[in-house]
């Protein structure tokens, strides 16, 4: 990088593999030319008119013209993680920026607020997050309209700048480039009035020219970045810039490659317009309250936490992936909850679930009452009113107005999750998954509850989805019922919805099948031959293959998601379990598995349409008794991963088993990072000619 600190230099570092960086290319002289005429957002916001009215049109009175760029449990567990960080905005907001009696001394007031708020804002995420130590790499200064320069605040208002100022920029320091430089930028704040009534006035839909003059200011940073020696770690096709008055703010999000854009230096502006439409990718957040009429920041609200998890996002991109992740930090929730709780001396009588989390009161009422239905004997604690299933319970299911009841015959334990092997009480003959999620509270849901939220409620909805989509394979589980616990005792359930007070009310299960061994078990006792690794990866790329034909990737291999089926058919084979990280829309983010994850899922976050055969390709090494070390960060697995595909440690050990294995894992690491689709079919049948395979019947069907 030019001109950097030691600090910025190891910041702007990219990875040696599979790294993406902004301007793959030698940027072109059109590329400069184009970059230096693109000044004018008016004139983009005039050549975007007509496609923002008719987006806006499609969608009047039923939803957003824009996808939101965060889901709410997304900013939930940054909440969680944000629990013991402390920020501190010193300077206040003037509550009323753009009153009519507005001076320039209250506006002048605006911008010092907004600059302290953003540098509040990056060294507390910065301390947290990423806790390297030393001085703060980034800066907060003000955009100059007139020679596109940055200033600090303080000195644009002394130097009578302050009617020309429109933006506030995070970016990495320089001591070379005093003035900022636009590939250098993390995120612009734009400080317009009155942005909470124009868009309460538009049902949350800000206008075309604030949304308009947003992606102008992110187009020119990407095109910056196109440009820049800069490496970009995570995302580079991504920007984020915020919209704030003195009240309200949101985030709006841009996302798309600048390589497709043409640069007709004589139609900059027509081809930036086109860009926008074809090309690339807008999200827009609900506008919500920023800071309260004191002009203090509400840092635990949704509104502020959005900002916060844009420039949180914007940091990764050139910081890469904190030493302390967002789960890591969230994972210190429930014991902040046990120690308040320790704190306050609670008594018995409060009790809380697993997590610490209130849950149910006793009533007045004897707790040595309980009513329960004779042909559910499920355990029963009464000091805790936890449901414990146990082998011989009987668990009743509501499945569409119909009851069905199962009988647990095994429990198992797959890290801190448990899930049980049952039958239907008419069909005793038949083993089936049985999963029970956790406890749809009217509170937040504890963070270790997203694990159960994943493997119960979003896995129900992935295999509802492939099940109306017609897909089956035997290497892929089916859903069999899924529905709410009917608990012991007689449920108040009120009529307009909901669920009683009753603990277990509302308690959503899945059942599904088929039932087998899981394969981590199988590697423990070491009962995996050469031809059963060969299948596992027939079996595995054939779940993948069928699921691919409607878009969906799994998001999530590894050794507990893969079980091993012995049944009537003459020949045991394996079935690919665990779709609740299963990614089905961009938007969608896959599980982080320091062993299995791809490269590309460790530092973009994302699947690559290469992730889930890399993630297979580190589970048959692991299978085939490859040193899997301990990891303890996302940098050291990155690490591995380097080290272990360079030196071909993976090929030679897959090839200790079967040439074909370690010829797909070249294949692999060929497409790891690359826009290139997996060629399914080749390699199952290459794969298929080395399994002695008597048994031919359908694998693969879709319908409808």
């Amino acid at each position: 990088m030019e001109g950097g600190s030691p600090d910025q230099q190891s910041i702007g570092s990219g990875t040696k593999r599979s790294s993406v960086s902004s301007g793959g290319s030698r940027p072109s002289h059109n590329q400069k030319e184009f970059l230096r005429r693109f000044i004018d957002s008016e004139i983009l916001v005039a050549n975007l008119k007509d496609w923002f009215e008719s987006i806006s049109g499609k969608t009047a009175h039923k939803k957003p013209a824009f996808d939101v760029p965060f889901e709410l449990i997304e900013l939930q567990k940054f909440d969680y993680a944000l629990e013991g960080v402390s920020f501190r905005q010193l300077i206040r907001m003037p509550s009323a920026v753009y009153a009519s009696s507005t001076s320039d001394a209250v506006e002048a007031n605006a911008y010092l607020a907004i600059e302290d708020f953003l540098h509040a804002s990056v060294k507390g995420l910065w301390d947290a997050f990423w806790g390297q130590g030393g001085p703060l790499p980034f800066s907060v200064a003000c955009l100059y309209g007139a020679n596109l320069k940055f200033y600090p605040a303080e000195k644009a208002i002394a130097r009578g700048k302050l009617g020309g100022l429109c933006a506030t920029a995070v970016m990495l320091k320089n001591p070379r480039h005093p003035h900022g430089k636009w590939d250098h930028i993390l995120e612009l704040a734009l400080l317009r009035p009155d942005i909470g009534s124009l868009a309460l006035e538009s049902d949350q839909q800000i206008s075309l020219s604030l949304l308009g003059e947003a992606v102008f200011f992110a187009l020119h940073m990407l095109l910056s970045r196109s440009l820049s020696r800069l490496s970009h770690k995570v995302s580079p096709n991504t920007v984020y810039v915020l919209l704030v008055d003195s009240q309200y703010g949101g985030v709006v999000k841009v996302e798309g490659d600048v390589n497709k854009l043409e640069f007709d230096v004589n139609n900059v502006y027509e081809c930036a317009a086109e860009w926008v439409i074809n090309h690339s990718t807008i999200a827009v957040s609900p506008i919500d309250r920023i800071w309260n009429k004191l002009g203090n920041a509400n840092w635990g609200d949704i509104g502020t936490l959005q900002l916060l998890f844009a420039t949180f996002n914007s940091i990764t991109q050139v910081a890469g992936i904190p030493k302390h992740s967002v789960e890591d930090l969230a994972a210190d929730h429930s014991s902040r909850i046990q120690s308040r709780r320790l704190e306050r001396q609670l008594g018995d009588d409060t009790i809380v679930n697993g997590n610490g989390l209130y849950r149910f009161q006793q009533r007045s009422v004897s707790p040595e009452i309980v009513e329960v239905h004779e042909e559910s004997p499920i355990q029963v604690d009464e000091s805790e009113n936890m449901m414990k299933l146990e082998v011989g319970s009987v668990l009743w299911l509501e499945d569409s107005n119909w009851q069905k009841g199962y009988q647990i015959k095994e429990v198992f334990t797959n890290g801190e999750l448990q899930h049980y092997v049952a039958f239907h009480l008419e069909d005793p003959g038949k083993n089936l998954f049985l999963y029970v999620g956790s406890h749809p509270s009217q509170l937040e849901p504890a963070w270790e509850d997203m694990n159960l939220w994943y493997q119960v409620q979003r896995q129900t909805k992935v295999l509802t989805i492939m099940k109306q989509k017609g897909l089956s394979s035997k290497y892929l589980p089916q859903l069999s019922a899924s529905g709410r616990i009917i608990h012991p005792g007689q449920c108040r359930r009120p009529s307009s919805g909901g669920n009683c007070d009753h603990p277990w009310c509302g308690t959503p299960i899945l059942v599904t099948s088929p039932v087998g061994e899981p394969v981590a078990t199988m590697v423990n006792n070491g009962r995996l031959g050469s031809e059963e690794i060969i299948r596992c990866c027939h079996d595995c790329l054939a779940a993948l293959s069928v699921a691919s034909f409607v878009g969906i990737r799994h998001g999530d291999i590894r050794p507990e998601n893969l079980i091993w089926v012995r049944s009537n058919l003459r020949n045991p084979y394996f079935v690919l379990i665990g779709w609740g990280h299963a990614i089905l829309e961009e938007r969608d983010r896959p599980a982080m598995n320091l062993h299995f994850s791809s490269t590309y899922a460790l530092q973009e976050g994302k699947l690559c349409s290469a992730s889930d055969a890399e993630s297979l390709v580190y589970l048959l090494y692991f299978i085939s008794g490859g040193d899997m070390p301990d990891l303890d960060s996302v940098e050291g697995a990155l690490q591995w991963r380097e080290t272990s595909w360079s030196r071909r440690m993976i090929q030679q050990k897959l090839g200790e088993v079967s040439a074909v294995l370690k010829a797909f894992a070249d294949y692999v690491d060929s497409l790891c990072g690359t826009p290139y689709p997996m060629d399914y079919d080749i390699w199952l049948r290459r794969l298929k000619r080395h399994i002695r395979d008597e048994d031919h019947g359908k694998e693969i069907g879709t319908s409808g």
